[in-house]
């Protein structure tokens, strides 16, 4: 299977695939977190949430990264 992946790629060495790992497996995984932690928390209103839906869904390596710092402080807590 990792050869068939090798010679897909065309040959990318180990730093190559880190840096590809950084590039775009990271942001994925902070976006995906940023959105179930947005899909599991109560905002005060409606509004708020939606928009932060909006901010991740649309910008989502920034998006992601305000909701985390900024948004998660603006959630109800029960």
């Amino acid at each position: 299977m990792s050869a068939i992946i090798f010679a897909f790629i065309g040959g990318v060495g180990f730093q190559e695939l880190i840096v590809l790992l950084v590039l775009f497996l990271l942001p994925a995984i902070l976006w995906i977190w940023a959105i179930i932690d947005l899909l599991r928390s109560t905002f005060a209103s409606d509004t708020n949430k939606l928009i932060w839906a909006l901010v991740i869904i649309f910008i989502p390596f920034i998006g992601s990264l305000l909701y985390l710092v900024i948004g998660r402080r603006q959630k109800v807590v029960s």
